[in-house]
């Protein structure tokens, strides 16, 4: 060995100790993963070793410790004065039935789940799974049920940041409640959600937000730069307009949900009416009355019919009937005539459309011929 392969392993071993002892997990992975590469021609049998020490050490699963399902955390942080759980965990995840989504956003899930199922073989290129994602998109399209579904196809536990317990009127013990929860969420192997993600993590030139926010919102980015191969971070925003513009680029995957289309509401009715089933008229109409609609709107609203179907002793369709009364009647007369209009495309006779909104046959035509 030449005094100057001397000095460069020296200058490694250095470099490897201080990220080691500042706590830098990721870098310290990043690094090995560098000497590896660069080793490989002059010290193959050094590379090989170096490669095989960071394949265990992200792809163990006892790297980290992991909750037993249905285990109960107690060691999970607390507030100081209200003493509430800083966090809340669902272990086993368990959903009762298959979530509704954009063949583009299952798509997209399906591939964070399949790059954490395939770990081991990602290490083997140096390379390694996605440990951050962002859900956006209104209320209601699946963001918070995405987070569910991916730690119950994981098979590991959902701890989710609870902040109305986070939340306190002593900003500095925010800060620190939020710090707490994230060295936490570190040291477990579970799918860690953030969400009213917007909330912690405003933009800072926001000159409504006083200094200790913005500090923590520092903090937030560069907890997430560090966020460990072991573990799944996910956050979730109904505002993404509101996130400071450096969130965007911390993130490794972005996924963006959409209002559902008209085939996306189809098949939620087909799902939240389950068993009770309906006809192909029936479809028809209640796709085109929750046009808009979001699926939490479908599933809060046809559950509720089905439930008082079942107590009120009635036919289910009975039960339809008065529920898309109660929708029409709170559309405007314009809104009603567009409603007409597309039972009639959706299908359904003038009659039929007139007898479902009260928009006139005559007015039915006249929308018609003015689309032709």
């Amino acid at each position: 060995m030449t005094m100057d392969d001397f000095d460069s392993y020296g200058k490694n071993i250095t470099q490897l100790a201080r990220l080691a002892l500042q706590g830098k997990q990721k870098d310290v992975q990043v690094f090995v993963r560098r000497l590896a590469k660069r080793y490989e021609q002059i010290a193959p049998e050094l590379s090989h070793d170096l490669a095989s020490l960071l394949r265990q050490a992200q792809a163990a699963p006892e790297a980290s410790p992991v909750l037993r399902r249905g285990a109960v955390v107690e060691s999970m942080p607390v507030d100081v004065d209200s003493r509430l759980s800083l966090a809340r965990v669902e272990n086993p995840v368990h959903l009762e039935q298959e979530p509704n989504w954009s063949p583009e956003v299952r798509l997209k899930l399906n591939e964070l789940v399949f790059e954490r199922q395939h770990e081991v073989e990602l290490l083997r290129e140096n390379l390694s799974a996605s440990r951050t994602a962002l859900f956006t998109g209104p209320p209601g399209v699946g963001k918070t049920l995405a987070a569910r579904w991916v730690a119950q196809q994981l098979e590991r536990p959902l701890v989710t940041l609870d902040l109305s317990a986070v939340m306190s009127s002593f900003l500095g013990r925010t800060g620190n409640n939020v710090r707490n929860v994230l060295d936490y969420a570190k040291g477990v192997s579970c799918v860690f959600l953030l969400d009213e993600f917007d909330a912690i993590a405003k933009r800072r030139d926001d000159s409504v937000e006083v200094g200790e926010l913005k500090r923590l919102v520092t903090v937030l980015l560069q907890e997430i730069d560090n966020w460990p191969a072991s573990g799944l971070l996910i956050a979730a925003t109904n505002h993404d307009e509101l996130l400071d513009p450096a969130v965007w680029r911390r993130f490794e995957l972005v996924i963006r949900f959409p209002m559902p289309g008209a085939a996306d509401v189809r098949r939620a009715v087909q799902t939240y009416l389950g068993d009770a089933g309906t006809s192909e008229h029936w479809l028809r109409v209640l796709t085109q009355v929750f046009a808009g609609s979001s699926y939490a709107d479908v599933e809060r609203e046809l559950r509720r019919i089905r439930r008082q179907a079942v107590i009120q002793k009635e036919p289910l369709e009975a039960r339809l009937r008065a529920l898309v009364a109660e929708r029409v009647q709170a559309l405007k007369r314009g809104e009603r005539a567009r409603l007409a209009l597309a039972l009639v495309e959706a299908g359904l006779s003038q009659r039929e459309a007139h007898d479902w909104t009260g928009v006139s046959r005559d007015t039915i035509r006249k929308h018609q011929d003015t689309r032709s």
